[in-house]
């Protein structure tokens, strides 16, 4: 199989992770209860079975409305599943996520928890690097606070259309979404105190440039704290030119030794990492990687 080159890489990683994330960005917003009559407002959807036996439902885009005591259904199918949600439960265990919105939690793809968040203080610049639908931003938001700011990236414009809605709906002034390869961050030198990434740095076909971007916008002293995916033993050539592999986040990922490796060539100091395997795929872990930037 021929060799794929980098711009094929990523347009096949930005087109598989637009597909997953379309149907979300376009499902209609939650049905809402309005009295009988009314303009289209009111509270959330099916707020108490009392209000449901008494109220009409409309689509807030829509006015197209119907009768809730003839047994129409009152919020429809739930653009978020059970198993959705316990999947983000068990990564996000001992975080509150109970805020989030399922389109939110819906695009979670992560492999870990950066525990970076948990350590971020109050006035803190945070960059989380591929940002997708924004949960790694919202948690990190509420730790730096109203003085402090979280920037993400993400290269799918409709990721960063998502991010932006879901900052809407939960309210985050403190977070900023901008289009841009995290190759190429658009961020000032020296601008960020931590940078944060949740399972995204595999994807990216030029790692070693990831990090000296990483270097270049951390302020000195800065910390790198990701969670990533990355091989304990040699990777399959097979593997390796599988384009559903690379957005599953397989191919592209380094041996540990490597992605280690890469950090330090791009100049950080400090770097420690705590693997835990994968059950179920032999050879891959789930790494969880801090590292510095020197004073």
């Amino acid at each position: 199989m021929t060799d794929r080159t980098a711009d094929e890489i990523r347009e096949h990683v930005r087109n598989s992770y637009a597909s997953r994330v379309r149907p979300v960005l376009d499902a209609p917003e939650p049905i809402q209860l309005v009295s009988a009559g009314d303009a289209c407002c009111g509270p959330d959807c099916c707020s108490t079975e009392a209000e449901a036996t008494t109220l009409t439902m409309v689509a807030p885009a829509t006015d197209a409305c119907c009768d809730i005591s003839s047994g129409d259904d009152c919020c429809g199918t739930a653009s978020g599943t059970e198993e959705n949600l316990t999947r983000v439960e068990a990564l996000y265990k001992g975080t509150d996520t109970s805020d989030l919105a399922s389109s939110i939690t819906d695009v979670a793809f992560g492999c870990g928890n950066p525990t970076a968040i948990a350590a971020l203080q109050p006035g803190q610049v945070v960059l989380d690097l591929g940002s997708g639908g924004g949960i790694d931003c919202f948690l990190a938001a509420k730790m730096v606070g109203d003085t402090g700011r979280v920037y993400g990236v993400d290269m799918t414009p409709e990721m960063i259309a998502l991010a932006r809605k879901n900052a809407g709906k939960v309210g985050a002034t403190n977070v900023e979404f901008r289009l841009g390869e995290i190759e190429h961050l658009p961020v000032g030198d020296a601008a960020v105190d931590v940078i944060i990434s949740n399972c995204v740095i595999n994807l990216s076909p030029d790692k070693d440039q990831v990090f000296r971007e990483a270097f270049r916008v951390l302020k000195p002293g800065g910390r790198l704290q990701v969670s990533d995916i990355v091989w304990t033993k040699p990777v399959p050539d097979e593997i390796k030119q599988d384009m559903d592999e690379w957005a599953g986040c397989i191919a592209g990922a380094m041996l540990e030794s490597e992605y280690l490796g890469a950090i330090e060539r791009a100049g950080f100091e400090r770097i420690s990492s705590d693997p835990s395997e994968y059950e179920g795929r032999e050879g891959i872990a789930s790494a969880a990687v801090v590292a510095y930037k020197p004073e």
